[in-house]
């Protein structure tokens, strides 16, 4: 399986928000992280990029 850790980036700041996030869902600037425990957060911003090698996914904060 595949889990991800959001970190969200914030000018120079980065902060890690959630892990072993399993489904990113993108309406808009709204951004669901549902981790693999069914866990649940929603987010304002857009994805700058998503490295699965790395298992990390940046937002930038609106």
């Amino acid at each position: 399986m595949c889990e991800i850790s959001i970190i969200m980036l914030r000018g120079e700041n980065r902060e890690k928000v959630m892990e072993s996030v399993a489904k990113i869902l993108v309406e808009g600037t709204s951004i669901q992280l549902t981790g693999i425990l069914g866990d649940k957060m929603t987010v304002e911003g857009s994805i700058k990029e998503i490295n699965f090698s790395r298992g990390e996914a940046l937002i930038i904060s609106k």
